[in-house]
């Protein structure tokens, strides 16, 4: 009989987004980024041989052909044998979660150690870049980034060392009608704003690593909101536009704004999906988790902490 081997990893919120791709082929990121790891969402992934690949996820049998693609990829390097997936997300999948990052790092981790192939964690950020551009930054926990040459992602501050919190506000828990990679796909052939973006991205992500090299949360917030903004501003430019926020989305982002108005040491961020993610210090999280759940209601708020590494257990 079979054994198999579980892994989970967290998912990522960018602070300095990524958003587009420079090579398809390889996944490669047209723009470096920077993200926290989340403690409280996880993907936990099975594997086991089997006569056939197959995808299970959230108890849903499922026919990926980016998960199929990845398999192809990593088979043709090293021979793995085929294998059954189950997957489970603790959190809505597909929602703006960033439940690829996760996803894929928790496969790579699981292959990993059930076919015995001794990559590195580096080597194996690499590897889960191939089926996410974000899953390379999900492989580690802390504060994490990814950048060229390499795309490998590394960790720049561990878990710990900068207490920050990330309040989400879970505006909807629909799926969203255009994936990410979709989505970029439209916004790099058509938004005008594009490759003003791209060119704007190194200076904010050098900016953003002294900021927390320095620990400044105000210069880290603006850094953060400012490279949100400009990349809504790629998709809403995008033909047709991409319109991933919903008012409820909105009336956050503005409760937000109010309270870092008035001092509190709070910033907010979005990504593919019209969740909220709120970043600040302990001692403003009380505030902020009460002012968002006016809004979407207490059981639709997640407090997490920073997260670890993706890891077998």
């Amino acid at each position: 009989m079979s054994y198999s081997t579980t892994a989970i990893a967290h998912p990522n919120v960018a602070l300095i987004k990524y958003w587009g791709k420079s090579n398809l082929t390889e996944n490669i990121p047209s723009t470096p980024s920077i993200s926290i790891t989340l403690s409280k969402l996880e993907t936990k992934t099975t594997i086991v041989e089997d006569d056939f690949d197959t995808i299970w996820i959230n108890q849903k049998k499922i026919n990926d052909e980016k998960i199929l693609r990845f398999l192809s990829q990593i088979r043709e390097k090293t021979g793995i044998a085929t294998i059954k997936i189950e997957t489970e997300n603790n959190f809505p999948t597909g929602s703006g979660l960033a439940s690829s990052a996760s996803g894929f790092a928790a496969l790579a981790t699981a292959l990993n150690q059930h076919f015995s192939l001794g990559f590195t964690q580096s080597e194996l950020s690499t590897i889960a870049r191939k089926g996410s551009a974000s899953s390379a930054r999900s492989i580690f926990g802390g504060i994490v980034s990814l950048q060229g040459p390499s795309w490998k992602a590394r960790s720049i501050e561990q878990d710990g060392e900068w207490p920050l919190r990330i309040i989400i506000a879970k505006t909807s828990s629909e799926r969203k009608e255009i994936s990410s990679s979709e989505g970029m796909k439209l916004t790099r052939e058509t938004s005008p704003f594009y490759q003003p973006w791209v060119k704007e991205a190194q200076k904010d992500f050098d900016d953003c690593l002294s900021a927390i090299k320095n620990q400044d949360f105000e210069k880290l917030a603006d850094l953060s909101e400012k490279s949100c903004l400009k990349m809504i501003g790629t998709m809403l430019s995008t033909s047709p536009s991409l319109i991933y926020w919903n008012p409820t989305t909105l009336a956050c982002v503005h409760a937000i704004k109010k309270m870092r108005t008035a001092g509190k040491a709070v910033f907010f961020t979005t990504d593919a999906g019209p969740q909220i993610k709120a970043i600040c210090t302990s001692e403003s999280a009380e505030e902020v988790t009460k002012s968002l759940s006016n809004i979407v209601g207490p059981t639709n708020i997640i407090d997490c902490e920073i997260g670890g590494d993706a890891r077998i257990v």
